[in-house]
Parts: structure tokens; sequence; C-alpha cells
């Protein structure tokens, strides 16, 4: 069947009517799940060195205690996707929700590393269903137009705001409370989330059943788990060992089989003419840098500002909750921003912002006055993030036909969790293997601020359209014509 491959950007338009209070209901059980799951980032990360001692693990294995969330929660968001379209999205959404939290319960009250370990793994296994499915939920529940601007504004500033109120909330519950309160936490959002999604949640699938793409299914999960794999152990012991270099190399040739497998499939896993969208394929360019570049931002933020300024956990908590409390600011405004420019303008103007903003924190240094200029130029790089954010997720999913936007959120869930995973091992430890730490996080900020500039340019030039006579503009897809 064709696609439609243009995308049409129209005059400015104003903010849309309230949403009613059932739409309300249901974007809050969305936005929750999507909230919990962007928790699970961070919330651990401060607490590992207290966990690996009350568990017994060591410094070279707490690595996994990350990984093995990352590995299934990012290999298997494509598959998962598909398998909502084709056999249900509201019933993969709350198995999802029901595995995470049983998983969130077994990783609270974990007795050693391997039973901790398998918490993780399910953990990461129900973020894969939840998050490209709830995508899918929002995208065919709230019409194209200012409602999904706005749901999607609402969503995309959760999902930032929750990984920063997971880093400050995983350092107070960790000192108060132990570690194991953050997964505690974890466990008591499903369970509130998951009573409400029933009766709330529509179903949702494609008219047809195809067959689902086994092969295509069995290359692209290798692949992503391959990668994952390489990047995330890369990020703790360097690409040198053999079972890195052995991962990327497989996880390199399993992403082209699939390729090749995609275009012979009579049901592909994947569309490729969806790939060569514009919107889809220059879109998913934004939302990967933006993801990668600005995680390695924060870590190499966090490393400074402990390590160069002396600054306590707390102290550097409230750094990013000033973050955290511009990026809601973000949210809120940027679905009007979207309405004024159009989302197309609105993703490359934010690249720009936060690439420019990233490149202020060269001006560092060792005096206690550097703490302001880390504060504001972070925050409002922020901004720009969160204006990034959702309007690459509205580039990619407007003019999707409903039947495939499972298809077309999995790519953009796909591209949010290999952004979270790929910038810091690929730019982050830069910051301690490049000597002097001021001197390596200097060096980490003046190619995360290169790299998005360049992108910005990138994403401007690929999704310029033709201007017809009526005015609009033709964002079409590569090749479609």
């Amino acid at each position: 069947m064709a696609i439609d491959t243009s995308l049409t950007t129209s005059a400015p338009q104003a903010p849309g009517p309230r949403l009613a209070a059932r739409d309300r209901l249901v974007l809050f059980v969305l936005c929750a799940a999507q909230f919990m799951v962007a928790l699970d980032f961070s919330v651990l990360n401060v607490a590992l060195p207290v966990l690996g001692t009350d568990l017994g693990m060591s410094q070279s294995a707490l690595q996994w205690a990350v990984t093995a969330f990352a590995l299934p929660s990012g290999g298997f968001l494509l598959l998962f996707g598909r398998i909502g379209d084709l056999y249900g999205r509201r019933l993969l959404f709350l198995s999802g929700l029901a595995l995470f939290g049983a998983a969130s319960v077994l990783a609270t009250f974990a007795w050693d590393p391997a039973s901790f370990l398998a918490g993780r793994a399910l953990q990461g296994l129900g973020a894969a269903a939840i998050v490209p499915t709830g995508m899918s939920l929002l995208t065919t529940t709230f019409p194209e137009g200012p409602a999904r601007d706005r749901a999607l504004g609402i969503s995309g500033t959760l999902l930032s705001l929750g990984f920063t109120v997971g880093m400050v909330a995983g350092g107070v519950l960790t000192d108060v409370l132990g570690w194991r309160s953050t997964m505690g936490l974890l466990a008591l959002f499903a369970l509130v989330v998951l009573p409400l999604a029933p009766g709330l949640l529509p179903e949702s699938r494609t008219p047809e059943r195809p067959r689902l793409d086994v092969p295509g299914a069995v290359t692209v999960t290798g692949g992503l788990l391959s990668l994952i794999y390489a990047l995330s152990t890369a990020a703790d012991h360097g690409f040198g060992r053999t079972d890195v270099v052995v991962t990327l190399v497989a996880g390199v040739l399993l992403l082209t089989a699939f390729a090749v497998v995609e275009t012979r499939s009579e049901a592909p896993l994947v569309s490729l003419p969806m790939l060569r969208r514009r919107t889809v394929a220059w879109g998913n360019l934004g939302g990967l840098v933006t993801f990668s570049m600005m995680s390695t931002v924060v870590f190499a933020l966090t490393l400074y500002l402990q390590e160069v300024l002396r600054l306590s956990a707390f102290e550097t908590g409230l750094v990013f909750g000033v973050q955290g409390v511009l990026s809601v600011v973000a949210g809120a405004y940027a679905p009007r921003v979207i309405g004024r420019f159009g989302a197309r303008r609105t993703l490359a103007g934010s690249l720009a912002g936060q690439g420019a903003l990233t490149a202020a924190l060269l001006a560092l240094g060792e005096g206690g006055g550097s703490v302001w200029l880390a504060t504001a130029a972070v925050s409002l790089a922020s901004m720009c993030h969160l204006g990034a954010i959702i309007s690459y997720g509205l580039t990619v999913t407007s003019g999707v036909p409903d039947d495939e936007q499972g298809l077309a959120t999995g790519l953009v869930t796909s591209t949010q969790q290999v952004g979270l995973t790929v910038g810091i091992p690929l730019l982050g430890v830069l910051a301690t293997t490049s000597g002097e730490l001021l001197s390596g996080v200097r060096t980490v900020v003046a190619l995360d601020a290169a790299i998005v500039l360049g992108a910005a340019v990138l994403v401007a030039v690929g999704l310029r359209g033709r201007r017809g006579a009526s005015g609009t503009v033709e964002a079409e897809a590569v090749g479609a014509r």
C-alpha cells in the first residue's frame, strides 16, 4: 500500500481547546508510565556503590545494573512496537506495565546479585513494551493538530524531567532510606498506574493481521542487543576488550542484514518507504543527536561539579533541579512555538540553541563563579532540548496512518533509547581519559556542541520543503517521487 509522503506546515495555529476530563486522565496514565521508565534510567546511578556493597557486587560488575536494563529495553523496542500494532497496543502496554511493576518488586527485595540483575532485565523488557505502545496509544488517541501537540509536549516534558528527577531523587532516597527505596519507588508508580489503565485506554491495532516478520525481528533485535551491549560495556572498560569488539561488529552486521531482509519481506518490521520519508529520516537524526548529546553534557557536568568545584551530591542535585524546573516551563510553551513556526523549524532551531548554549560551557573554570555559568547554560540548553524532543516526535509521526503509528513511534522510542545509550560511551568517556578532568570536560563540551550544531544545519536543509502556490510547505520523502 502506498504511503502518503507529504507533510504540510500550515499557517500559525492558535492554541487548541482544553482537553476533556477523560482525555486528561488518559494522558495522565500514559505520561505517568513514560515518566516511570525515564526515572528508571537515572534513579539508581547514585546508589550503585551502596548497592554493590550490600549485595556483594564487585566494582566491575556494577555496570550490569545499568546494562541489564538497557539491553532488553533498547533491543526489543521495534519488535514490541510491531507486535502492539498487530495484536493490540493496550494489551501489550498493560502486560508491560504489570511486568515492570513485578520486576521492580523483585529488584527491591533482591537477595543476591543474580536476583537483582534478573529484576533489572525484566524491568527493561517491560519498558520495551510500555514505551512504543504508550506512544502509539497517545498518537492514535489524540488527533493530529493542537491536541496531539499539547499531549506530546506534556509527554516530552515528563520524559526529560523523569531523567532529571531520578538523578536528584536517587541520592536523597539512598541517603535517607537506602538503595532499595529507588526500586520501590518504581514499583509504587506501577501500582498507581496499572489499576487506572484498563478502564481508560482504548484498544488499538491494525485492521489486518499480516504475518510477523520473524527474520527481521531476529536480526534487528540481535543487532540492537549487540550494539547496546558493546557501547554500554565500552563506557566502563574501553573499546579494546574482545567482547566489545566482537559485539560491536556483530551489531553492525546484524543491522545490515536487517536492512537487506526488510527489502525482501512481504510484511516488513520497518517500512523502508517510511524510512525514506524526509520527516522520519531527518526527524530521527535530530532526536538521536539531542538525546545523546544532552545526556553526555549532564554526565560531564556531574563530574565537573563534584570533582572540580567540589560540590556535594545534594548541591549538584540542586543544579540539575533548576534544569528540571526550566524543562517543565519549556514543555508548557513548546506546543505554542511549534504552532507558530511548525515542528520542522522548531526542531532545527532548538538544536541550534542547544548547541550554542553547550558551547558556552567552554568558559568553565575552577572558580566558584563557574557554578552559575554551568547552571544557566545547562538549564537553558535543556529548554532547547525539550523543544527538540517534542518537535522531533511530531515531525516523525505527523502524516503517518494510524495502522503504522507503532512503526513510527517504535523508531522514535528506539532513537530515544539508543541516544541515551550511545552518548556517554562515545564522548563522555573522554572526560575521564583525556588527562586533567577540566581539560577533558572542555573536550567533551567542544565535540558535543559541534555535533549538535552540525545536526541543526543538516536537519534544516534535509527538511526544507518545496513552497507551493498556496504558501504551504511540503516535506516530501526522499525518492518518493
